[in-house]
């Protein structure tokens, strides 16, 4: 099992420093990665569920935020959780990946994309909310293609994305593309996971035996990640790995519980 940190902005703050210091403390204490959500932009009434989202949380950018993180440590591995891939063109997404890659020295390679269930933002993007799963895919694709390809140039030509002849420099870093997990609560998700993921991160309130099906719809990934309690025994994180679990994410505003939590796990 392999253990990480998730840092949320809107919960354990801005200010430089705070991100840096937590980063720098997962890495001395052992953890293998840390990630960051995503939102763009918010408005009043926006609600997860049941959950209406203040309007005016600090989401970093994630990209942005990973890289400046990047340049702090040296080993911690880099990740999202999730990046809402249907709101960025994956031409230039292709690139920002890439580069935060090669000046990270390989360590944006926790990627975790999904769809977003704001429909205000997707409308804010310029992205019709329906077809938003479509063209995930689509992105999916576009960045490995233009990942993979050569000074000779690639081609794309699809619902959503259509071009000839691009080339995409610099490549990832001593790769020819990066892992792509798929993140979310839906069975759709489990599908794309296992369509075109690199590895799977369930989140939401489900079930021991959604989890399951989930799980196998996913087709069993050899990568299989999900959030944790800082407060997990032994006997779970076993029962988990014997489910087929790889990773467990904590998250927490005390240094003191991670590192309480390292000296557990890690």
């Amino acid at each position: 099992m392999k253990f990480a940190v998730s840092y949320s902005p809107p919960f354990h703050g801005v200010d430089p420093d705070t991100v840096v210091g937590y980063a720098r403390h997962a890495e001395q204490c052992g953890f293998e990665a840390i990630y960051l959500p995503e939102h763009i932009v918010l408005h009043p009434g926006a609600r997860l569920g049941t959950f209406e989202l203040p309007p005016d949380l600090p989401y970093l950018d994630p990209l942005d935020c990973l890289s400046f993180i990047a340049a702090a440590t040296s080993r911690i591995l880099l990740g999202t959780a999730v990046l809402l891939l249907p709101y960025h063109h994956p031409v230039t997404l292709a690139k920002r990946l890439a580069t935060v890659d090669v000046l990270s020295k390989g360590r944006m390679r926790l990627l975790t994309v999904g769809l977003g269930a704001l429909p205000g933002e997707a409308a804010a993007v310029g992205v019709d909310y329906a077809s938003r799963g479509r063209r995930a895919d689509e992105a999916i694709d576009v960045l490995r293609l233009l990942w993979a390809g050569d000074e000779r140039g690639v081609g794309f030509h699809g619902e959503f994305f259509d071009f000839d002849g691009l080339c995409s420099f610099p490549k990832p870093y001593r790769a020819s593309t990066l892992p792509i997990h798929i993140g979310g609560s839906s069975r759709a998700a489990a599908r794309r996971a296992a369509l075109r993921g690199d590895g799977f991160y369930p989140g939401g309130m489900l079930t021991p035996d959604e989890r399951l099906a989930q799980w196998e719809i996913a087709g069993r990934p050899q990568e299989y990640t999900r959030p944790a309690a800082l407060d997990i025994t032994a006997e779970r994180v076993a029962e988990l790995a014997a489910q087929g679990v790889t990773r467990l994410v904590v998250s927490s505003t005390s240094l003191d519980d991670l590192t309480a939590f390292a000296s557990r796990f890690v």
